[in-house]
């Protein structure tokens, strides 16, 4: 890997430090999960888990790319001097895990800028899903991917049409404004 890492080699290093912790994730749902505290509400829970596979993120991560900082969604936040922040969520879907629904991910990205999120450009992502044995990588411009093939969102909404309807009959005007909202959804495609 060079000095300054492209976005292919940034890429591969959250793939692999995303398989890894997911597989640690595996193991420990598979042994049993418990809830470690609640956050802004009852179903706003963070387990041992969240906590054991974020601290194994940020201990490959310091090994593999040292000086890069760290922003994990259950602990303190590291400063870069790279400019490279990864930002992790060790658990992407903590209820489905803690009740053994298999839709959850590890899912990890790296951004460059200061330490103020506001100003920073994603470089890669990775979302490792461990229960299918999925990873679906996610590089600058380039869109996810899941099994080789890019995926691909719905095209924008032509000028004039409101946000998600994308080109979609009107609902009839008994229809509540939260059906309205989300009728015209029509999720990603293989492409």
């Amino acid at each position: 890997m060079s000095i300054t890492p492209t976005p292919a080699e940034l890429l591969e290093i959250a793939a692999v430090v995303a398989h890894e912790a997911a597989e640690l994730a595996a193991r420990r749902r598979s042994e049993g999960v418990e809830v470690a505290e609640t956050k802004s509400s009852a179903v706003d829970v963070v387990t041992h888990t969240d906590r054991e596979v974020e601290a194994f993120v940020r201990g490959r991560l310091a090994e593999l790319r040292p000086g890069d900082g760290f922003f994990g969604e259950e602990g303190e936040a590291d400063d870069s001097t790279t400019g490279l922040t990864w930002v992790v969520d060790p658990i992407d879907g903590t209820v489905n895990f803690l009740y053994g629904i298999p839709q959850w991910a590890v899912s990890i990205a790296v951004v460059e800028g200061g330490p103020d999120p506001l100003t920073w450009r994603a470089l890669a992502a990775v979302g490792a899903h461990p229960p299918p044995g999925e990873t679906l990588p996610a590089p600058a411009g380039g869109g996810a991917g899941l099994g080789g093939h890019r995926l691909g969102g719905a095209p924008p909404a032509p000028a004039g049409c409101p946000a998600g309807r994308r080109g979609s009959p009107a609902p009839p005007p008994a229809v509540s404004s939260t059906r309205r909202r989300w009728s015209g959804w029509s999720g990603a495609s293989v492409t």
